[in-house]
């Protein structure tokens, strides 16, 4: 009996499967079903068939109530697309001007459709770099991706020092404060003032004290120095 050809690898297969790599960072290893919804804005009965398709295409490790994780061939797909994604943004700032809030929606589109000469050629005219716009590091040709053992800046406690490694990508207007701020990738701040958790965090950068909330700081993620 003659093999099945695998399914086509669609753009919505490579969004959910760097979604549930994404994801799966964060949480150490599976992503919850309703965390996947939130993620691509979808229903959870959407989420809940698509992760049913993907576990058919070997793709995903999927046990309902407990999450779903990568499987060795999804994570390869998820790497490339990243990769993909982080090279464009890099290359559409340095290359073409474009701000660090302007580069996602960009990336989101193109990411699906470059070849791999195009993506090499990108690579060689950055000089092989190794993180994006926002301090994310860009996965290699071959490999792992490395590991950041970083914090956010919301759980940072006063007297402390800490260099800025990345922000989060996803929120232009949020990207736009951050750069007013002066809050970027390589930034040293020092933590003034902190409370309960949920409270604003008070930061000194470059002689300027200011304040960031919860969910400003909750972008930002550091690593101890300065």
């Amino acid at each position: 009996m003659p093999s099945r050809a695998m399914p086509e690898i669609t753009p919505p297969i490579e969004d959910y499967l760097k979604a549930i790599y994404t994801l799966g960072r964060e949480s150490a290893g599976r992503a919850s079903t309703s965390a996947i919804a939130e993620r691509m804005d979808v229903s959870a009965a959407s989420a809940t068939n698509m992760m049913q398709r993907l576990a058919e295409m070997k793709l995903v490790d999927y046990v309902p109530y407990k999450g779903v994780s990568l499987t060795e061939a999804g994570e390869k797909i998820a790497l490339e697309v990243i990769r993909h994604h982080r090279l464009i943004e890099l290359y559409l700032a340095e290359a073409l001007g474009y701000a660090w809030d302007e580069v996602h929606e960009e990336a989101e589109r193109l990411e699906h459709v470059i070849s791999e000469e195009f993506e090499d050629r990108i690579d060689a005219m950055l000089g092989h770099p190794t993180t994006d716009p926002h301090g994310d590091p860009i996965p290699p040709k071959t490999g792992a991706m490395p590991h950041q053992p970083l914090r956010r800046l919301s759980e940072a406690r006063t007297g402390e020092r800490v260099v800025v490694r990345r922000v989060g990508d996803r929120d232009a207007a949020i990207l736009r404060r951050l750069a007013e701020l002066g809050v970027v990738p390589g930034a040293v701040l020092a933590v003034t003032g902190s409370g309960p958790v949920g409270s604003p965090i008070t930061v000194e950068r470059g002689g300027s004290s200011f304040a960031l909330d919860s969910d400003l700081a909750g972008q930002v993620f550091v690593e101890p120095g300065g």
